[in-house]
């Protein structure tokens, strides 16, 4: 089977598009890259607000939590945090020749500040590992069971190219290059991008099958490993590649120094602060988000004192606002704008 490329117009690294604006045509993978996280930020801003009874875990029975649990969770939220704290410092910064040259430490912090934040949460639902694979697993089964709430829910399954995209109705029309300004825009360039890391995703499970003799998939005849996968081959792969989330669509942000691509985006001619900008709302979002779960789990008193501990680069921080805005009031069943406290 003959693999279908992404449409060049929307493939984050063309190749060959024709176009005589040569600055243009390099700018168009980051522009698009671009497109897809302001489309996310624009889709949880415009989402409303968020109750109690839209975050369910919040009414579950606490875990139980020893001293050693709560030390571990300590310790991740701080990574979470100092890794945001300095994303922030970039941010802040509002240089535009700084921030197109800080991508190579601002995408990974973005990423990394996240999933750091999950981890913590994860620990207090007694999911404690450090395997990446393992967490991002965990994090799309309570997207898909509705554990976040309906900004953040949509996610795509499927088989390798014949991906649905779920919570997201209008994601099936055909996404621009534009910056979204209307929900229609969002959901189509999100639902894109959903689509797009699925396939890489797919793509990157093959490879690590196909490169195992003991599970790689092989020829009925001939018994040789396969190098052309049918849509019955894809379909044995697709338990292992689980549901595309959010937070799989930020883990694209983790690109190496030493990657072509970066070196792309820092040629590119796009908004760099609008990118950052974009990026701090999302990641203050979803920290928002499992930071209220950690205080449900290990009680909100506790979680006010190790706030009140933290060391002095964070005191009276964004920490502390999220604190006070966001998780008193909803740990208070009053409804808040988690998207607002960026």
């Amino acid at each position: 089977m003959k693999e279908r490329d992404e449409e060049k117009v929307l493939s984050l690294y063309p190749e060959g598009t024709q176009n005589t604006d040569k600055v243009w045509q390099k700018s168009i993978p980051a522009q698009v890259f671009l497109n897809y996280f302001f489309a996310i930020n624009y889709h949880i801003q415009h989402a409303g607000t968020i109750a109690p009874g839209q975050l369910p875990l919040l009414h579950e029975q606490k875990p139980e939590l020893n001293e050693q649990d709560l030390e571990a969770v300590k310790r991740l939220l701080l990574n979470s945090w100092s890794t945001e704290y300095a994303l922030r410092a970039t941010a802040e910064l509002g240089d535009e020749a700084y921030m197109r040259n800080a991508l190579h430490w601002t995408f990974p912090q973005a990423y990394y500040a996240v999933f750091a934040g999950l981890q913590a949460f994860l620990y207090t639902r007694d999911v404690k590992t450090s395997n990446e694979a393992w967490i991002l697993r965990e994090a799309g089964r309570l997207v898909v069971k509705n554990a976040y709430p309906r900004a953040m829910g949509f996610y795509a399954s499927g088989h390798y190219d014949d991906f649905k995209v779920h919570r997201l109705p209008l994601a099936h029309y055909k996404p621009g290059l534009q910056i979204a300004g209307k929900e229609l825009e969002a959901q189509a360039q999100i639902g894109q991008f959903l689509c797009t890391t699925r396939r890489q995703k797919a793509k990157a499970v093959r490879q690590q099958v196909q490169a195992n003799a003991a599970t790689a998939i092989r020829s009925s005849k001939s018994g040789e490993v396969l190098q052309k996968f049918s849509p019955q081959h894809w379909q044995q792969l697709t338990w292992r590649v689980g549901y595309t989330t959010l937070f799989d669509l930020m883990a694209r942000l983790r690109i190496s120094s030493t990657h072509r691509e970066i070196e792309r985006f820092v040629l590119a001619d796009i908004d760099f602060k609008l990118f950052h900008e974009s990026l701090l709302q999302i990641v203050s979002y979803l920290n928002g988000i499992h930071e209220c779960y950690v205080a449900q789990a290990v009680g909100l008193q506790k979680y006010e004192d190790l706030v009140q501990q933290l060391p002095k680069y964070l005191q009276g921080s964004f920490v502390e606002a999220r604190l006070q805005q966001q998780i008193k009031p909803l740990l208070g069943d009053q409804d808040f704008e988690l998207g607002q406290a960026a």
